[in-house]
C-alpha cells in the first residue's frame, strides 16, 4: 500500500467507493459503501489509504449497531478506554457525548484527541446518533498544510522542540467531582505529562505537521515562558485559517473518521438548547516523533 498518495493519484485508482472531496486540502466523503458489511482487507486498506490522503473521511446513512461501530474501528488498531469521559453501558471503549439544555457543548476548542497520553490516538471514529436541525457542525484543520506554510525561519526554530501536554481540564473535573488530593495524585502518576514534538512526523506518510493544541499543550520545554506562550499562540492560530479547513454538516447516522496525527478538529457549539448526541471510539496510536 502506498502511504503517501496525492488526492488525484488516489482517486485514479480502482476504488470500492466513490469520493466526494470537501475542500482542496482536507476531508472527503466516501460514498456507496456499507459499513454493516464484512469488508474485505482490500477495501479496509483503501479506507485507510483514504484516511491518510484526506486526513478525515466521512460516511453517510450508516445505521450500524454499537458492535458494528467497534468492529469497524478495531480494523485499524486496538481501542482505548478513556479514563475521564462518560462511557456507554457495557461498552467501555465507547464515549457517549450528549449535549442538551442542561449541558452545553464544550468541545469548541481546536484540538487533537488525547495528546496528554504518552501514546496519543491514531484516530477517532465518531457516529452521530441525534443532531440538531441546524448547527453542531464539526470543523477539521489540516496541520500538515499549516506546517508547510510556516516560514523557513520558524521551521528551523522549531526543529527538535518538545512541548509538554497535560489533561488539565479533566483534572479540574476530578476536583469538581470531589476527588481527594490523594486520588488525583494517583491519576497524575498514571498519566504523567508527556513531551511530544512541536512538529511531529506522521508514521505512515512521513509528512510533518504542527502537533500542539490549545486544549492540552502547556508549554514548549526549555523555552522562556513568554517566548513559549507567543509561539504557541501563533501555532494554535494556524488551525483557524479557512484555507486549511473543511466543515462537515452532520445528519443522523453519519460517521467521521479522522487522523489525530495529521489534523485537529473543532465541534461548533452553536445549537444550544437543542440536543446533540454522538458516540466516539478512539484507536490507540504510537509515540510521536
Amino acid at each position: 500500500m502506498n502511504t503517501n498518495l496525492s488526492a488525484e493519484k488516489f482517486e485514479n485508482q480502482k476504488l470500492p467507493f466513490k469520493v466526494k472531496r470537501l475542500s482542496p486540502s482536507i476531508g472527503a466523503e466516501l460514498l456507496d459503501i456499507d459499513l454493516r458489511k464484512n469488508l474485505n482487507q482490500s477495501t479496509l486498506d483503501m479506507i485507510y489509504q483514504a484516511l491518510l490522503t484526506y486526513k478525515v473521511i466521512f460516511f453517510r446513512d450508516q445505521l450500524i449497531s454499537t458492535e458494528e461501530h467497534l468492529n469497524f474501528a478495531n480494523n485499524f488498531g486496538p481501542l482505548e478506554i478513556h479514563p475521564f469521559a462518560p462511557q456507554k453501558e457495557n461498552f467501555p471503549e465507547v464515549l457517549k457525548i450528549t449535549h442538551d439544555k442542561e449541558n452545553r457543548g464544550k468541545e469548541n476548542t481546536w484540538h487533537s484527541d488525547v495528546t496528554w497520553r504518552l501514546e496519543p490516538s491514531l484516530g477517532s471514529v465518531l457516529r452521530m446518533i441525534e443532531c440538531p436541525d441546524y448547527g453542531g457542525d464539526t470543523l477539521f484543520a489540516d496541520m500538515g498544510a499549516a506546517y508547510e506554510d510556516l516560514s523557513d525561519e520558524i521551521k528551523e526554530k522549531l526543529e527538535g522542540a518538545l512541548a509538554i501536554h497535560d489533561f488539565a481540564n479533566f483534572r479540574k473535573g476530578l476536583v469538581k467531582a470531589g476527588k481527594s488530593q490523594m486520588e488525583i495524585e494517583a491519576v497524575n502518576r498514571r498519566f504523567p505529562n508527556p513531551e511530544h514534538p512541536v512538529i511531529r512526523t506522521h508514521p505512515d506518510t512521513k509528512q510533518k505537521s504542527i502537533y500542539v493544541n490549545r486544549a492540552f499543550t502547556q508549554r514548549i520545554k526549555g523555552w522562556d515562558q513568554e517566548e513559549s506562550k507567543k509561539m504557541l499562540e501563533f501555532l494554535y492560530s494556524r488551525a483557524s485559517i479557512p484555507e486549511y479547513q473543511c466543515r462537515f454538516v452532520w445528519e443522523p447516522n453519519s460517521i467521521a473518521f479522522w487522523d489525530n496525527r495529521a489534523c485537529q478538529h473543532y465541534a461548533a457549539s452553536d445549537y444550544w438548547p437543542n440536543i446533540r448526541k454522538v458516540e466516539r471510539v478512539t484507536i490507540v496510536g504510537d509515540r510521536p516523533y
